[in-house]
């Protein structure tokens, strides 16, 4: 059974940092591509980061420069770092995976974490 448990989240000063992590079971990171998303209130899920199976990584234009994904294969966890933010990143945050390739559209990923929630404040 694939599972994803996301960690990390919190209220934060703009301006702040704060990193997510999330551990996959039930599936090898080496062979999946993980992705962060985000969900603001009556707001569509949208791409965060992504990083394939190949180590190929992904940004979505909100947050290019100031975060950052990474993966350690051996704890089988990806983490999202994240710098300088906003109150516009204020999100529930989740972690999926794909089994083939995925990009930055939900279906493209199979299963997904419960959530963390960051809260950015001004």
């Amino acid at each position: 059974q694939v599972r994803l448990v996301e960690s990390g989240g919190g209220l934060v000063q703009a301006g702040g940092s704060l990193t997510l992590s999330c551990v996959l079971s039930g599936r090898t990171l080496s062979t999946s591509t993980m992705g962060w998303f985000r969900q603001a209130p009556e707001k569509e899920r949208e791409f965060v980061a992504r990083v394939g199976s190949s180590g190929f990584i992904l940004y979505g234009n909100s947050v290019k420069g100031r975060f950052t994904i990474s993966r350690d294969i051996a704890k089988n966890t990806v983490f999202l770092q994240m710098n300088s933010l906003k109150p516009e990143d204020t999100a529930v945050y989740y972690c999926a995976t794909s089994q083939y390739y995925g990009g930055s559209v939900v279906p493209e990923y199979d299963y997904w974490g419960q959530g963390t929630q960051v809260t950015v404040s001004s």
